[in-house]
């Protein structure tokens, strides 16, 4: 006898569909008070007002410099909260401007952060990510970029799971959300943390920062955005999506989740904490873990969002003809694009084309 197979999703799909976001954006809300309280409960469910509290003394080391074709590497280390230690790397473009605008770059679930200056290990890292020298691609348009080592990844992997073990993310995600948390959160206060130390650094314009990455690398390049203003550009690559149309209907990784969110917002209601600075989304045609068709409907009330901030242009949607893949062309022309309108970019700058 032939057993009917249950639909063991049918309660959470049921909820969903009859869910409406109590913190969604609406036109006739009054925006200033909606923002704040939508800030308020991001850094909330986020658990980042968690994290401050356990806030220490950088500690901030120059671990190695070493000289490059047309840059220097700098790999510098410091402690964003108590047993905390960030190691990253920061290239800086050889030359005589005394400042150059910053990019963060950040790679997402992948070895490591030295594939983001190019330094592979093997040929399989070369092969999986040979397009994902983020940092590289950086300096050689004339920015400093500044690379990141996520937590939960590459040298900063769970000492308690195998280092051959595909669940590091995961096990850190879990540990996080156990004590009030989110990986995300805390991946979001390693960068702001580390924009502080780019004070160390004389060549760098902290009045331009922009962040950029993929898929991993585009969520936190978009949480990022929200909770830092010192972030003027954010342009998340394979990363933007509806949660209802990607998160919720489609697996993904431990660390794309927050908490209660989907009962207060949506992912694009948070565009209104990155307005009205600038924020390009970069999407892939085929991409089957964020659905292109959702990418459009949520990029509607991000527009929707810009103008009610009155620069509806200062919102964009690139989408690529490719899968879930930064496309290294398209992600940089629209950066350029953007850097010079807001007046980045002298005219004999090398981040022109």
């Amino acid at each position: 006898m032939e057993i009917d197979m249950i639909n063991g999703d049918l309660c959470h799909e049921l909820l969903i569909e009859k869910t409406k976001p109590q913190l969604s954006f609406d036109k006739k809300s009054d925006y200033a008070a909606w923002k704040r309280q939508l800030k308020e409960k991001f850094i909330e469910l986020s658990g980042l007002d968690l994290i401050a509290e356990n806030a220490c003394a950088p500690q901030f080391e120059i671990v190695s410099k070493a000289t490059k074709d047309g840059y220097q590497q700098i790999r510098f280390e410091f402690y964003s909260e108590g047993g905390e230690r960030v190691p990253c790397y920061l290239l800086i473009p050889d030359g005589d401007k005394e400042k150059y605008p910053v990019a963060i770059t950040q790679q997402g679930h992948s070895f490591g952060f030295h594939i983001s200056i190019g330094e592979f290990k093997n040929e399989q890292e070369k092969e999986l990510y040979g397009d994902s020298d983020f940092a590289v691609q950086a300096v050689r348009r004339g920015f400093i970029a500044l690379a990141i080592e996520n937590r939960g990844m590459g040298e900063r992997m769970a000492t308690r799971v195998s280092r051959e073990s595909m669940v590091n993310c995961r096990f850190a995600s879990v540990t996080a959300l156990s004590l009030g948390r989110t990986l995300i959160a805390e991946r979001v206060w390693d960068v702001m943390r580390a924009i502080d130390m780019l004070s160390n650094f004389p060549q760098c314009d902290l009045d331009k920062i922009l962040i950029t990455g993929n898929s991993g690398g585009g969520t936190l390049s978009y949480y990022a955005a929200c909770l830092d203003e010192r972030i003027k550009l954010s342009v998340p690559s394979c990363a933007f999506s509806p949660y209802k149309t990607s998160i919720l209907d489609i697996i993904h990784c431990n660390c794309n989740y927050i908490p209660s969110a989907y009962r207060y917002f949506e992912m694009q209601d948070l565009a209104a904490l990155i307005a009205p600075r600038r924020l390009i989304l970069v999407n892939g045609e085929k991409d089957d873990i964020f659905p292109v068709e959702g990418v459009k409907e949520g990029f509607k009330t991000v527009k929707s969002i810009y103008e009610a901030c009155g620069v509806a242009d200062r919102c964009e949607l690139a989408v690529t003809p490719l899968a879930h893949k930064w496309c290294e062309d398209i992600v940089w022309d629209n950066i350029l694009a953007a850097v010079k309108e807001m007046g980045w970019l002298s005219k004999n700058s090398r981040c022109e084309k």
